[in-house]
């Protein structure tokens, strides 16, 4: 993270500021009725909406060292001080490995979120998520081209590079929230990263 430029505090930032934004428009979406924003939008499309909140949140923690960059620019976060380097943020349901459209070596921020149940208690299965939103996973670190799998298969969504099993294993986790993780307790990946 020194290298980049970003602390714990504005991880910290960016986490309370995703759920604090669509907290309140949960709250203004059920009070008029309405599901929360987790059940109304595409998976796809709430995990854009998350990257956006969460660079903002880094933005306004940072004491102008850094910008969030519009919707859909490149990069996510621009560096305004000679100290940090431009971020990318890519975000992803679980423990799914996150995707974009282009491979973009260089400094990224991998964030992982998990859909709750309204007391904020996650239950792992498809069929048991919720609607409320809660970050489980921040990474940080810097990506190398062979750390993308790319894909370009005609008739479908078009080309997508996505985040392989070594590139996921060069970043390091700066966050992780164990009554969140969508990784089964007894599984090794639980109990190398929480250390039992």
């Amino acid at each position: 993270m020194r290298t980049i430029g970003l602390t714990s505090a504005m991880i910290a930032a960016g986490i309370n500021y995703v759920h604090s934004v669509l907290g309140d428009l949960d709250e203004t979406l059920t009070s008029s009725g309405e599901e929360r924003l987790g059940a109304l939008v595409e998976l796809a499309n709430l995990s854009s909406i998350i990257g956006n909140f969460f660079r903002t949140g880094i933005a306004r923690a940072s004491q102008g060292k850094f910008e969030a960059n519009g919707p859909h620019k490149y990069p996510d976060i621009i560096a305004r001080d000679s100290s940090c380097l431009d971020v990318e943020i890519k975000v992803a349901l679980e423990d799914n490995k996150p995707k974009g459209h282009l491979v973009k070596p260089g400094p990224h921020i991998i964030v992982r979120y998990v859909l709750c149940a309204d007391d904020g208690i996650f239950a792992r299965g498809k069929q048991n998520r919720g609607s409320l939103v809660r970050v489980w996973e921040v990474r940080v670190g810097m990506l190398e081209n062979g750390h993308f799998n790319e894909s370009n298969t005609p008739g479908d969504s078009g080309k997508t590079a996505v985040i392989n099993a070594e590139g996921m294993e060069a970043l390091t986790p700066v966050f992780m929230d164990r009554d969140r993780c969508p990784w089964s307790p007894r599984g090794p990946r639980y109990k190398q990263a929480f250390q039992c």
